[in-house]
């Protein structure tokens, strides 16, 4: 028989990620609506192993959906890592009562809720909370949305300049590991070609297209890249490998960075927000554990940490052949 849930414990781990707030806002609230405890840990699991933490109710987390950024701040716990570090995490919640967790995060943070769980027989659920959307289990993750709008915007105003002056652009996008963010901004934005880590385009083909589109009339030319591309060790490396063989094009470079964390989140991650993190409070109370929440097909959905842990959604191959087809 599951245990009673009295107070339930929130965090935000790993990078930060536009909605993050929502999520927080979205916990507390319905903690309050179902008469439970509500307390946040600041900086991660790093808070939990040193007891940083404050209590949580509907009014503390008034204006704040808007807001980028955590209010709870993120950190990567080292400590946590070891089993020294999660004992006195487990100290820790058993010391302040906390019955349960909701761990708002990327894969990091899953992994380690999971162990933890198994360990000290804590139950959690995880939120999926990265710009990269690499998370299976769910068709979109907290702060996506907004990160797309964000490079979106800021590949319209390179392509002023681009035009104006006829050159190329090599604008890197966030990434290591999963193209989504460089794949559907790069089709939103009418990019010449998409460099993914997924899809291997090779340098010649690269150039290739690049001859291709100068033929064809183009003067200025976008090219999005996702920083975990293989074709060359980094964007500049890649920017001077086609300055050397393609002299007539006057190659930039634009690194987008941690811009794509930042700012107000979109409409949708915010609804994404509170309606994963009302149903992670709810599953709790119902007596689930050790899964995450994710929306599938626009229904909340809970998947096990195994599901979520594999690697991400595969790329969209239907978007790689339209953006091949519009390039042209």
């Amino acid at each position: 028989m599951a245990k009673e849930i009295r107070t339930i414990g929130v965090m935000t781990s790993g990078g930060d990620a536009p909605g993050m707030n929502a999520a927080i806002r979205a916990v507390a609230r319905a903690c309050a609506y179902y008469n439970v405890k509500c307390i946040g840990f600041y900086r991660g699991y790093q808070g939990m192993i040193e007891g940083d933490h404050c209590i949580m109710n509907a009014r503390s987390v008034r204006n704040i959906i808007s807001r980028g950024g955590t209010i709870l701040k993120s950190a990567r716990s080292k400590d946590f890592e070891t089993p020294e570090g999660r004992k006195k995490a487990a100290d820790h919640l058993k010391e302040i009562g906390v019955d349960a967790m909701v761990l708002i995060g990327g894969d990091g943070t899953f992994r380690g809720g999971k162990i933890f769980s198994e360990e000290y027989d804590i139950p959690v659920i995880g939120v999926p909370g990265t710009i990269d959307n690499d998370i299976a289990g769910t068709n979109y993750t907290i702060g996506y949305d907004t990160a797309l709008n964000t490079v979106i915007d800021a590949i319209d105003k390179i392509r002023d300049t681009a035009s104006s002056h006829d050159r190329l652009f090599f604008i890197e996008v966030m990434g290591r590991d999963a193209g989504f963010i460089a794949l559907n901004s790069g089709v939103g934005a009418g990019a010449e070609e998409i460099l993914i880590p997924e899809e291997d385009l090779g340098l010649e083909r690269l150039l290739e297209s690049l001859k291709r589109s100068k033929r064809s009339g183009k003067s200025s030319s976008i090219v999005v890249v996702s920083e975990g591309d293989k074709i060359g060790k980094n964007v500049y490396e890649l920017a001077d490998y086609v300055t050397d063989n393609l002299p007539d094009y006057d190659v930039r470079v634009t690194v987008l960075g941690h811009m794509q964390r930042g700012g107000s989140p979109s409409c949708f991650d915010r609804t994404l927000a509170s309606r994963l993190c009302v149903k992670a409070v709810e599953l709790l109370l119902d007596g689930e554990k050790n899964v995450m929440v994710g929306l599938l097909d626009n229904k909340v959905t809970a998947t096990t940490f195994e599901v979520g842990l594999k690697e991400g959604h595969e790329i969209n191959k239907e978007l790689l052949r339209i953006s091949d087809i519009l390039s042209t």
